[in-house]
């Protein structure tokens, strides 16, 4: 089903009139533009709406033309029209407002008068379209976080494998909303190694949220210099739940599953490798797309599970982490963000007959 096939049905079965979206990645899945200026509040300088029939995008006067020329420039002008409005005249909530019926409209921000959509669910499965862009962003986050990988030292700082990460991903158009970095001492003692100071050590484990065009795309590598000897036997433990939850998803994808059924098999695939109770140190994660994640897997969780979807699962073990993104569909577990250029170890699921190659640790592969 397209986009506006999903809207066309939400309008209908809500009985509103037009609904609208300016939070950033909703107004990217929409249109495929940015209508971000200031990162600093949960609206962008344009807002899309919808009524059923045409698509019409809303901006002051200083952003219509840059952004019909720069974030637009397929539009059809007999699909979608840009209407603006003077800069100091009003705010867009305000224009949003304006332009709708009180009651017969929905909004993805807080506008006086109008329900609130969460869009969560209108963007789930992923168009043809948008997997296309995925497979693309996939490939281009894992190059530039693979590239700065292989030139990493001991004697680097978190904060300088950061920045340099943030580069190498700026340099492909890419923003990186998440960017940790953890060095021997700080990956065992937290999961979310947000970059110090601190040296790299004996190993590093290297961790993005990578966005572009809305989509969002989550990877993890570790590369070891000197690398404590329960490193490798926690890494493969964690590929193998990785392998799991993946195998898992797919499954729930096809049989009407939901997010809790993923993550009671995740549960006992920790037991399953040794590490029994493991999943409450940490989220575990769940479907990726036009956020970095769409939904957190949670005991019970009754989110449906989508196909053809998105999933970032990233399960941790005292230090060890394996994380990539996939597209799951019914018939293939696609890894999103992989060049085929780094060395990988084989990860069993640990219920039934399904196996993934999954990143293995820089500097371990030839012991």
């Amino acid at each position: 089903m397209d986009k506006r096939a999903r809207l066309e049905r939400y309008l209908k079965a809500h009985e509103l009139e037009s609904v609208w979206f300016a939070r950033p990645n909703s107004f990217a899945w929409l249109t495929g533009g940015n209508n971000v200026v200031d990162r600093e509040g949960d609206a962008g300088v344009a807002a899309v709406g919808y009524d059923g029939a045409t698509a019409r995008i809303l901006t002051n006067n200083i952003e219509a033309d840059r952004i019909a020329a720069e974030e637009l420039p397929d539009l059809d002008a007999d699909a979608v029209s840009i209407e603006r409005f003077p800069w100091h005249a009003s705010s867009l909530h305000e224009e949003i407002a304006a332009r709708t019926d009180e009651g017969r409209a929905a909004a993805d921000i807080d506008v006086p008068g109008l329900e609130r959509v969460d869009p969560t669910g209108l963007r789930q499965p992923l168009t043809e379209r948008d997997r296309e862009r995925y497979r693309e962003l996939g490939r281009e986050t894992a190059a530039a976080v693979e590239s700065v990988c292989r030139e990493l030292q001991p004697e680097d700082t978190e904060h300088e494998v950061a920045s340099a990460l943030k580069v190498a991903l700026s340099a492909r158009d890419i923003e990186a909303p998440v960017a940790l970095v953890g060095g021997s001492d700080r990956a065992t003692r937290y999961r979310h190694y947000t970059p110090t100071e601190a040296e790299l050590g004996d190993y590093v484990l290297v961790s993005v949220t990578a966005e572009r065009a809305g989509l969002h795309a989550s990877c993890t590598r570790t590369v070891a210099f000197d690398p404590p000897e329960w490193l490798e036997d926690r890494h493969r433990a964690a590929a193998r739940v990785e392998a799991t939850a993946l195998a898992a998803t797919q499954t729930a994808a096809t049989d009407d599953g939901t997010a809790g059924d993923v993550f009671g098999e995740i549960q006992d695939a920790y037991a399953a490798v040794g590490y029994e109770g493991e999943w409450e140190h940490h989220h575990q994660g769940g479907a990726a797309g036009f956020a970095g994640r769409e939904w957190i897997a949670t005991p019970d969780h009754d989110a449906t599970v989508e196909s053809p979807m998105a999933y970032a699962w990233n399960p941790t073990v005292q230090g060890a982490k394996s994380e990539d993104t996939a597209l799951v569909t019914d018939d293939e577990i696609e890894v999103l963000t992989a060049t085929g250029r780094w060395p990988t170890v084989t990860a069993s699921a640990v219920d039934r007959d399904a196996t993934l190659e999954r990143p293995a640790v820089l500097g371990l592969e030839d012991d």
